[in-house]
């Protein structure tokens, strides 16, 4: 049963990997593994659909190697492995927990994961299971946020979810200028306007090339997946 048949919701949900390193933002951080895996468990009982992506700057950023010679494929692919451990880190979590969890990756690598593939992840999702997705998209030089963006237009999700550590998209950093205003809409030609950071440049010409909903909202805050996985006005939503 496709997604257009049934009409359930389907969203693709993107954390950074540091997001998993607790306060030391590297690693994976168990107590907050278990938090994040409880907010999307709770999505996924409410019979939304679930895909997700995840970052790998808790375990390898190759930005410093990178500069001291290490070339950009290899510490390219060396980040999508780290994507691939924090998935296994997740579908454990969550299959612990007694939801249930199938995890792709871009990455060919048979024996620990399924070899992504758009179709098989759309019966997967149709199945009610969560479908984490890693390996990023496969290729060098792309972002996990571009991976993400892709995966949502190849698996048919009607919304990006962006988990941050802010609750949602400020006219400027609400750390740094106390008076910044937290928008609740925007649309992308805005956003373009306005010159604000939501997602990279690739990322975000993707999302706007194919009208996918970009809604930015705080994982820190507790119950605000499930909130706007479910129609609240969570965060900031980002569309045409």
């Amino acid at each position: 049963m496709s997604l257009e048949q049934n009409n359930t919701h389907r969203i693709l949900l993107k954390i950074s990997g540091e997001a998993l390193g607790g306060e030391a933002g590297f690693g994976i951080d168990p107590a907050t593994l278990k938090k994040t895996a409880e907010e999307i468990r709770a999505v996924q009982q409410s019979g939304v659909q679930v895909a997700l992506v995840i970052g790998g700057g808790n375990i390898f950023r190759g930005a410093a190697l990178q500069k001291a010679g290490l070339d950009r494929v290899a510490g390219d692919q060396m980040g999508m492995l780290a994507t691939v451990m924090n998935g296994l880190a997740m579908r454990d979590e969550i299959l612990r927990q007694g939801g249930s969890c199938e995890l792709m990756s871009a990455c060919g690598i048979p024996q620990i994961t399924i070899q992504y593939a758009a179709n098989l992840g759309r019966q997967i999702l149709n199945q009610g299971s969560v479908l984490i997705v890693a390996g990023g998209t496969g290729s060098p030089f792309f972002t996990t946020d571009t991976a993400a963006v892709l995966r949502a237009v190849e698996l048919n999700c009607d919304e990006v979810f962006k988990g941050t550590k802010v609750d949602g998209v400020y006219s400027s950093d609400p750390v740094k200028d106390p008076t910044a205003i937290r928008y609740s809409r925007l649309t992308f030609k805005e956003v373009i306007a306005q010159e604000l950071q939501v997602m990279d440049l690739t990322a975000f010409a993707l999302a706007r090339e194919h009208s996918m909903p970009i809604r930015v909202f705080s994982m820190q805050k507790p119950g605000a997946l499930l909130r706007a996985a479910t129609g609240s006005d969570e965060g900031t939503l980002v569309s045409d």
